[in-house]
């Protein structure tokens, strides 16, 4: 019976010590670092192979690429009220190793979280970080710029062969073309929150865009002013002007026919493009001033784990293969220069330049801006 005890008390500490092990993220002697991001099926389709990608290189001798995913709709807690509780709850060394943040989400980090939620970076640790062409509003000691993306106008080169240039150019076709334009509400999309951001703040300085200053909401009644004269030209159902539910609706709309324009982020074009659901008439081009996108950083907390390995998974996501699959999987575009980068996506994005894109970091401000849109435009009749 003593023996029995003896050897049960054995195995028990040895599951303990591998347990342990586990917990640690140990793997064949590498170290697990873990990287959490967000969105749709194909941006979590694209990580899972930048992680295989990862763990084949030179890094991948010293670290395991893991990848934590939330998916659009599913209703799961935000990756910034999980990241925020963790802190608030003391934790320390979590495997919240390297997280993706926007420019335009780090104010609300910040503000949740703290001036030093995240680590400053240490560019001597990336030694990639040379080769980055894009330019961040905000944040440039703390976030690193992995892939572009931004709102175009899409339109149906087989309908329009001019397309307008300029946004005053732009708003006068809608006028002159009734029904042929559509942009979707913007709380369920940003390509129609770009679409109102734009046309709210083309009314206002430059320096309004990265700002959550309360002052500038004082300013945005010539913006709404425009929109709500534009209102009666947009895309109408049943004799009323409609505003499609999310960036997806506007583009069924355009691939149908039954408007001829629209606001869309360039990635989801090439993706639909390439996968047959938009025709190959679609055509892309940039206003002036131009819409706003996004550049998709990552950011280290102090309360991830291993540090270390966050900057190795970074230094490789800034690295020419991985920008490739970015640009193949996704139609992103390229923090580096692309010119060396061969995709088959290059040709459709080769008219844009990243490091002119036009971002916002308004902060608090963009949530005041949606419920003035849905309070002001959405009820008109």
């Amino acid at each position: 019976m003593k023996n029995s005890v003896k050897i049960l008390c054995v195995l028990l500490v040895v599951s303990a010590l591998l347990m342990g092990c586990a917990s640690n993220g140990a793997e064949d002697g590498k170290k697990t670092v873990t990287i959490w991001s967000y969105g749709s099926d194909n941006v979590k389709t694209t990580f899972e192979k930048l992680a295989n990608a990862f763990n084949k290189s030179e890094h991948g001798k010293k670290y395991q690429m893991k990848v934590e995913f939330i998916s659009s709709g599913s209703n799961a807690q935000s990756l910034l009220d999980r990241t925020i509780a963790a802190k608030k709850a003391g934790k320390k060394n979590t495997d919240y190793d390297l997280i993706e943040v926007s420019d335009a989400e780090l104010a609300a980090y910040q503000s949740e979280g703290g001036d030093d939620f995240f680590q400053k970076l240490d560019t001597s640790k990336m030694p990639n970080a040379k080769n980055v062409k894009a330019k961040l509003s905000t944040g440039q000691d703390i976030l690193m710029p992995y892939r572009g993306t931004t709102v175009v106008l899409a339109y149906d080169s087989a309908k329009v062969s001019n397309p307008p240039k300029t946004a005053d150019e732009l708003y006068q076709w809608i006028k002159d073309h009734k029904g042929k334009f559509a942009y979707n509400s913007p709380s369920t999309g940003g390509a129609g929150g770009s679409f109102v951001t734009t046309s709210v703040y083309n009314q206002l300085p430059e320096e309004a865009l990265v700002s959550s200053d309360e002052k500038w909401s004082k300013e945005w009644t010539p913006g709404f002013k425009l929109l709500k004269a534009l209102h009666p030209y947009f895309y109408q159902s049943g004799g009323k002007t409609v505003y499609p539910n999310k960036n997806q609706g506007t583009l069924d709309l355009l691939a149908n026919q039954q408007i001829e324009m629209t606001p869309a982020w360039v990635d989801q074009v090439v993706n639909e493009i390439n996968s047959g659901i938009l025709p190959k008439s679609i055509k892309m081009v940039q206003m002036d001033p131009a819409f706003t996108g996004n550049l998709a950083s990552l950011a280290i907390p102090k309360i991830g784990g291993n540090k270390d390995g966050a900057y190795a998974v970074m230094d490789f996501m800034i690295s020419k293969e991985a920008q490739t699959i970015l640009l193949d999987e996704m139609g992103a575009f390229p923090v580096i220069d692309s010119s060396d980068i061969k995709s088959d996506n290059t040709k459709m994005i080769s008219k844009f330049d990243v490091s002119t894109f036009r971002t916002s970091s308004i902060g608090v401000l963009g949530q005041e801006l949606l419920k003035k849109w849905d309070e002001e435009i959405a009820t008109l009749k």
